[in-house]
């Protein structure tokens, strides 16, 4: 086992113990290519806005104690986009409001506003 390359042993490793792989692959890459491919770097709504563009719209997925809200706010201010002048709006969807919804979503499209539903 000892002149098995660290490659050959992700192999005899996938075949053997395919449960430790994904620790494995992640201890190869780190030290063969570095930490830069292995750790992502903090999401921040300042540079993901820096690389939409106004035809493409932004999804979040969002996840139990997670509200993108402040950050999306925190950027429209500097675009002069806010809840207080109507550039920026944010309806929670739940029943009955589809309409509203979509009226907003029209209007947000025609205007150039934010829109977060």
């Amino acid at each position: 086992m000892k002149e098995c390359s660290k490659f050959h042993k992700l192999m005899l490793l996938r075949a053997i113990r395919p449960d430790r792989l994904t620790s494995a692959l992640s201890t190869f890459i780190s030290d063969s290519m570095g930490e830069r491919y292995i750790e992502q770097p903090p999401f921040t709504m300042r540079e993901t806005f820096e690389e939409a563009s106004k035809l493409t719209p932004m999804f979040f997925v969002l996840f139990p104690g997670v509200d993108p809200t402040p950050e999306v706010e925190s950027v429209g201010k500097l675009y002069d986009i806010s809840s207080t002048n109507g550039r920026f709006i944010n309806i929670s969807m739940g029943q009955g409001q589809e309409e509203k919804a979509k009226k907003a979503l029209f209007n947000c499209a025609k205007k150039g506003y934010w829109i977060m539903l």
